[in-house]
């Protein structure tokens, strides 16, 4: 695991803003080309699916290579959001160059399976998928990728 700097920690919410609501933000740091998104609370499927397209859009458009999913306060993906994001949303992103992923893990000890399960997923279409506990750390990580 890469170290935690003080740099790589206070860069870590300054991208540039690109969705903003109740349930996620999402932003995009350019000098590392990384979409990086936090969950404030569970969200609908369509706020889940939204936030997916314009990260994908970012992917495609700036050739980002890099993701970041804070998803402390997610506990749950639901199967339907789930399967769509393995048939609509990965191969599109997979396409456009998407190659590192860390996962800040969810809180809930449900939420933590979910997402390990999906970083072992995603690993196996060729995925380099790192998960931990701690945001700043994932953006150490992947600023070194």
């Amino acid at each position: 695991m890469s170290p935690v700097t003080r740099e790589s920690a206070s860069e870590l919410y300054s991208g540039q803003p690109i969705l903003q609501n109740e349930y996620v933000s999402l932003w995009y740091h350019a000098p590392y080309r990384m979409v990086h998104h936090e969950m404030h609370k569970i969200p609908s499927s369509e706020a889940f699916r939204g936030l997916l397209l314009r990260g994908a859009e970012l992917v495609e458009q700036h050739g980002a290579t890099k993701w970041l999913s804070d998803d402390r306060q997610n506990t749950v993906v639901r199967e339907p959001d789930a399967e769509w994001a393995d048939t609509v949303w990965a191969p599109r992103v997979l396409k456009a160059g998407f190659m590192f992923w860390c996962i800040v893990l969810p809180t809930a000890a449900i939420g933590k399976l979910n997402m390990r399960r999906f970083a072992g997923e995603y690993r196996k279409r060729g995925l380099t998928a790192n998960v931990v506990d701690d945001p700043a750390a994932a953006f150490a990580w992947l600023i070194q990728q």
